[in-house]
């Protein structure tokens, strides 16, 4: 039993090469701009009450160089960083005041390589959910989760159920037992993190809550309208891992944007993990549309907490396979 609260993911910061074309394309999805500075755009969704969940800073490649969870107090970011000191992990501290709107935050590079943040203390910023006059495209409401591409998912797994207090909602399995994807979660959904057997550590997408199916269908209107119908990558459809309704998109940069509603309650502590066969194509996609060689060959480079550079990869642990084994 862990001694610190994770309580949800909770923000993103993005690299990217054009802050102005990417201003056009996440407004266009009908994020909020809170506040922007030389090198950085701060968007939050419609219902958030923190100052954003998506930073977009201005780099000289594509890249991630956090994702960051939030926790209850911070007394629980120093629990966290003895787990990861005692681990052998990179870790770095960050005090309050040098990043915008952020208390004090501690960024390890995690079991896989993955570049992730803990903070306990972000601004305010006015909640929106009421004001309709505001909602355009897809009326993005909060964020949801990471989904990551990592070499060892049991690895993964491990440590984040063992160490850090995950729950596991889903997960699929070949028939010699071999974990393949897994979706854990702190608040009670299916997830806050999704790790999937690939070359790692990358960012696969970043999901974004929407209220219902209509602003899914009104966002891909208003991306097709502005000329963004290339954009969309795959979907809509529905997910037979975590039964919700589905969208991806690429931004100007490549970064994969998950427009994601539906799926479930996980909070009950009898709930039981659900196990999908590799071998079963209703997984990844329920209504058996085909999904586009781009989703599982392409995905984001991530940053060193310490360097900045992009941290060097490795081949999967599980031999490979046809694309649709990837999850």
């Amino acid at each position: 039993m862990v001694n610190f609260d994770i309580i949800r993911c909770a923000r993103v910061i993005l690299h990217v090469t054009d802050l102005e074309r990417s201003r056009a394309f996440y407004e266009a999805l009908g994020f909020v701009l809170t506040e922007e500075d030389e090198d950085t755009l701060y968007f939050r969704g419609l219902e958030e009450h923190n100052h954003h969940s998506l930073a977009l800073r201005k780099g000289p490649i594509p890249a991630v160089e956090v994702l960051s969870f939030k926790v209850r107090s911070e007394e629980d970011l120093d629990k966290i960083a003895r787990v990861f000191e005692e681990s052998g992990a990179k870790i770095k501290w960050l005090e309050k005041g040098s990043q915008r709107a952020l208390g004090r935050a501690l960024r390890v590079q995690d079991i896989s390589g993955l570049p992730i943040e803990f903070y306990a203390e972000m601004e305010g910023a006015e909640r929106l959910l009421q004001r309709y006059d505001l909602y355009r495209g897809a009326k993005v409401q909060r964020i949801d989760h990471f989904n990551c591409a990592v070499p060892d998912v049991q690895k993964a797994y491990d440590f984040y159920t063992e160490k850090l207090g995950f729950s596991c909602s889903e997960y699929t399995e070949d028939d010699e037992g071999n974990n393949w994807a897994s979706w854990l979660h702190r608040k009670p959904n299916v997830h806050d993190i999704a790790f999937m057997n690939g070359v790692g550590p990358r960012m696969h997408h970043i999901g974004f809550w929407l209220q219902d199916p209509m602003s899914l269908i009104n966002g891909c209107d208003v991306l097709a309208a502005l000329g963004y119908a290339d954009a969309i990558e795959r979907g809509p459809g529905r997910h037979g891992l975590s039964n919700a309704f589905f969208l991806y998109l690429r931004d100007p940069d490549g970064h994969r944007i998950e427009l994601y509603f539906g799926d479930y309650l996980t909070s009950d502590p009898d709930f039981k993990p659900i196990k999908w066969n590799l071998e079963d194509p209703r997984r990844q996609t329920f209504w058996g549309h085909k999904t586009p060689n781009s989703w599982f060959d392409e995905t984001s480079t991530v940053l060193d907490i310490i360097t900045g550079e992009p941290v060097q990869t490795k081949e999967p642990k599980l031999e490979k396979r046809k694309p649709e084994h990837v999850i």
